[in-house]
């Protein structure tokens, strides 16, 4: 999930960066379809290698679909960006990110804490 929360995170600061962008449509990803897209497909990812001692250097496009923003309010210029609503999501998804990254340090400690007691 910390991959999907940083996917999330550059989309909702490419939305920002944009925001005065004539025509520009802000986009999102639903947060719980992506946790269920990676729950159901976490068991049949493998490593992708272009040759046997060498990692891929490219990029896929995740799984899931992204959403566009419908406003609340339509601007003149076509841009669907709406910055109150974008910084609210860029701050919660920080939080939730921060959040995982917290429970996924806390497992490994405890688990680097087991391996030394076992010395």
């Amino acid at each position: 999930m910390l991959g999907v929360r940083t996917y999330r995170q550059q989309l909702l600061a490419s939305n920002i960066a944009n925001a005065d962008t004539p025509g520009y449509k802000a986009v999102d990803i639903d947060i719980d379809e992506a946790a269920q897209v990676v729950k159901s497909t976490a068991a049949s990812l493998s490593l992708a290698t272009t040759f046997n001692s060498r990692l891929s250097g490219g990029t896929q496009a995740p799984p899931f679909p992204l959403k566009y923003h419908v406003p609340y309010q339509a601007a003149a210029d076509g841009n669907t960006v709406e910055m109150d609503v974008k910084r609210e999501k860029f701050s919660e998804n920080s939080l939730m990110y921060k959040f995982s990254l917290d429970w996924v340090s806390a497992h490994f400690k405890d688990f680097i804490e087991l391996l030394q007691n076992l010395k």
